[in-house]
């Protein structure tokens, strides 16, 4: 029987230095008490409308996001740790970004093969040559994070695109301390709520050249029904700025601009939370109704910036993770204080045999993949399933890594019957300017509901857990 280590008690089941003041709490709680919170905390995102939608079925399912109501308590020396991993690995994903738009230097250097790049479906020619305004990429990015023991924490996988997930760390939060406010009296937790602010002062550096007076921030969203509505709306609203579609944009005078009740208003920065692919149906997809048709020239000539910037998503490539060790020492110089999990590139024959070998003790992922779906896991998985992924492994062996089944660390949630460890991993949220880096104490905790499931993405069945960060 594999034995987790678990956040709260640790591996001989003795409450955990940072755990100890919540434990003192709880231990002296009624359990109907602690029961009535929970329900109290599902009616509470219940009427916020905290939803996110479900595909893949006929029509979209809108589902009320699990919460848990025990806290994952993270130490502040723990945090200190993953704080300059994660600064470190943000800043060399923005230099890669910056370099395999130039002059690719690390393929110059043989440290990344040229046709994992020239070749990646993400990898955006329109933005070859292209800086953006003050040299920023990924201005806001979510970094996953596994553990495995004490003092072990893996990257899972970078998100550089359009990271989501911010609004239910700030509602988590918001809601524990609607709800038990003596915890937060007792225990010195550093906060997150500035980060809507931290969000919008951190767009509005990254402002293009010749911005007259404040910039102008917006927010583009494909809609009411994208699956993470809610979030565009809340950003927005958090940030006091205007939440826009692509219907409501044009072209003006070579700027791009929103339709205001004083008419037309030109916008410096557009948060956009849609793919590349549907942002400029004259450059990409012409069949895009989200997009702005014209804003690429716009942006290539430098009037508008747009967060995060066009063709950054070849750093969430899931091969290319694979790589993040010599990227981060290529352009840092130092070692990565943050270590990947190991991972075969099924692209490579003798990686595809050594998976297709060992299937049924694997994780195999798609290398575009997000949201828990198209993967499979061996250990969980049936001899009809693996038989099934075997068949797409070798038809696309491009189309997917394989990484080992990491014994994922345990925090505690709260059950009928008590308190019982289920899986966790961590999505700290990072903000990048020409001011600085800026990662928000703690992020989301999602956390497997079920069971014995590795699977925390709330589309599979996860929820989510208010993350604290223990000030020292």
């Amino acid at each position: 029987m594999t034995e987790y280590f678990d956040e709260m008690w640790g591996l001989t089941g003795q409450t955990r230095a940072p755990y100890k003041k919540f434990s003192d709490w709880f231990d002296g709680e009624q359990p109907a008490r602690l029961r009535a919170k929970q329900r109290e905390a599902e009616e509470l995102f219940r009427l916020t409308g905290i939803t996110f939608n479900v595909y893949g079925r006929e029509e979209a399912e809108e589902r009320l996001i699990p919460f848990d109501i025990i806290p994952r308590v993270i130490s502040a020396r723990e945090w200190k740790k993953l704080s300059k991993g994660i600064d470190q690995r943000v800043r060399a994903i923005n230099a890669f970004l910056d370099d395999i738009y130039h002059r690719q230097e690390i393929i110059r250097a043989g440290r990344i093969p040229g046709e994992m790049i020239e070749k990646n479906e993400a990898y955006l020619p329109h933005m070859i040559g292209v800086r953006p305004p003050g040299g920023i990429y990924t201005h806001i990015v979510g970094i996953d994070l596994v553990r495995t023991d004490e003092d072990t924490f893996y990257v899972l996988e970078d998100n550089a695109r359009t990271p989501s997930g911010v609004s239910y760390m700030l509602e988590n939060r918001e809601t524990m301390l609607q709800m038990f406010p003596e915890l937060f009296s007792q225990t010195r937790v550093q906060p997150v709520s500035g980060y809507p602010r931290a969000l919008q002062q951190s767009l509005a550096a990254c402002a293009p050249e010749g911005c007259n007076g404040p910039p102008t921030v917006a927010v583009l969203t494909p809609g009411i029904y994208n699956a993470a509505y809610y979030e565009h709306s809340f950003l927005a609203d958090k940030m006091g700025v205007e939440l826009v579609e692509g219907s409501d944009l044009r072209i003006v005078d070579g700027h791009v601009a929103m339709r205001t009740t004083r008419g037309y208003q030109p916008i410096d920065v557009l948060y956009r939370r849609i793919d590349d692919d549907f942002l400029d149906p004259l450059n990409f997809n012409p069949d895009s109704m989200l997009g702005v048709p014209g804003i690429m020239d716009v942006y290539r000539a430098g009037r508008i910036t747009i967060a995060n910037a066009p063709g950054g998503g070849i750093s969430d490539d899931k091969a290319i993770y694979s790589y993040m060790p010599e990227i981060v020492e290529f352009y840092t110089g130092e070692k990565a204080i943050l270590e990947n999990v190991p991972t075969w590139r099924c692209n490579e024959p003798d990686s595809l045999k050594y998976v297709l070998d060992n299937l049924k003790d694997l994780v195999v992922k798609e290398v575009h993949g997000s949201g828990g779906y198209g993967m499979l896991i061996g250990p969980t998985s049936s001899k009809k399933e693996l038989a099934a992924f075997e068949s797409k492994l070798r038809a696309r062996p491009n189309n997917y890594i394989a990484q080992p089944t990491l014994s994922l660390s345990t925090v505690p949630i709260f059950t009928k019957s008590g308190l019982a460890p289920r899986h966790v991993d961590l999505r700290p949220y990072v903000l990048v300017s020409p001011d600085g880096v800026n990662i928000t104490p703690g992020g989301l905790t999602r956390v497997a509901l079920k069971k014995g499931s590795l699977v925390v993405n709330s589309s599979q069945g996860g929820g989510t857990k208010d993350t604290w960060v223990l000030e020292d």
